[in-house]
């Protein structure tokens, strides 16, 4: 049912004239969720420039500021698989190879219930429009109160290395881009449920830039990528511009959390 936008505890944080998700009922709505589902399903991104108004990304970036000495400091090395490395293989191979990744997060519980993002994700307009552009029977937010949304923040010699994601699909936010690297790049499809291509996906660890993709990500813009069969990472940060964005988390379980150890790791703590 559509509503007006004085209801909505959101009106001020989307561009409703460009993406009417308050109406997906609608002409306009379902034409929305008509071309997302196009985009995501040729190239596996679906990228929303403009999505988040500037009011709204400015507020964010002040809000990461006034957060940043509550932000959790990673910075190790993993495989792009996340699991341990295989002993069993050349030093070469992707299951023995290592990346670095380095980045502050500010957990879903130190995020003001105000701040536009956090008012936006507990709304169930958003939750109903990513469902239906991923063609989903139903969708629900993170139950867990650290990773449900995060800021995270990318600082001056911070990274994200090559990895495959361990979810079908992750939604983020971009507030500020850095001025010089931080860049998010891909390779769509270098895997598939069936063969992990090995041969493919090695060439691009060692520097193949065949099929590389650029992720667009200006101030406001909401991407959907499909990231589980894509191998990516986000370039060293250079400058003295962080790189500041949002991941929103969601599930097909209504009771979808972390684990301690994965929570430690994120977040230096559990919910628990």
């Amino acid at each position: 049912m559509s509503q007006t936008t004085s209801a909505l505890g959101y009106a001020d944080v989307v561009d409703l004239d460009r993406y009417p998700i308050h109406d997906l009922a609608s002409e306009r709505g379902q034409q929305l969720i008509a071309e997302c589902k196009a985009e995501l399903a040729e190239s596996g991104v679906c990228s929303l420039d403009g999505f988040i108004s500037p009011e709204a990304v400015a507020e964010m970036v002040r809000i990461a500021g006034q957060l940043k000495d509550k932000a959790w400091s990673s910075n190790r090395t993993h495989t792009i698989y996340f699991e341990p490395v295989d002993e069993t293989v050349p030093a070469t191979h992707p299951r023995a190879h290592q990346v670095r990744s380095a980045k502050h997060g500010i957990a879903y519980d130190y995020i003001p219930s105000d701040a536009p993002l956090r008012r936006l994700y507990e709304s169930d307009d958003l939750t109903a429009f990513i469902a239906a552009v991923l063609e989903k029977p139903v969708l629900y937010r993170s139950a867990d109160p650290l990773d449900a949304l995060q800021i995270t923040t990318f600082n001056p010699g911070d990274e994200l290395g090559w990895h495959f994601d361990r979810s079908e699909f992750s939604m983020t936010v971009m507030y500020q881009p850095a001025n010089e690297g931080g860049e998010f790049l891909y390779v769509p499809g270098l895997r598939s449920e069936d063969d992990e291509h090995y041969d493919e996906v090695e060439k691009v660890l060692q520097g193949d830039t065949t099929g590389l993709k650029v992720l667009p990500g200006g101030p406001g813009t909401l991407a959907f990528f499909r990231g589980e069969h894509a191998l990516h990472h986000v370039t060293p940060v250079k400058g003295e511009t962080p790189r500041i964005n949002s991941v929103l988390t969601y599930g097909e379980r209504p009771d979808m959390r972390l684990n301690d150890l994965t929570s430690e790791l994120f977040y230096g703590r559990t919910s628990s």
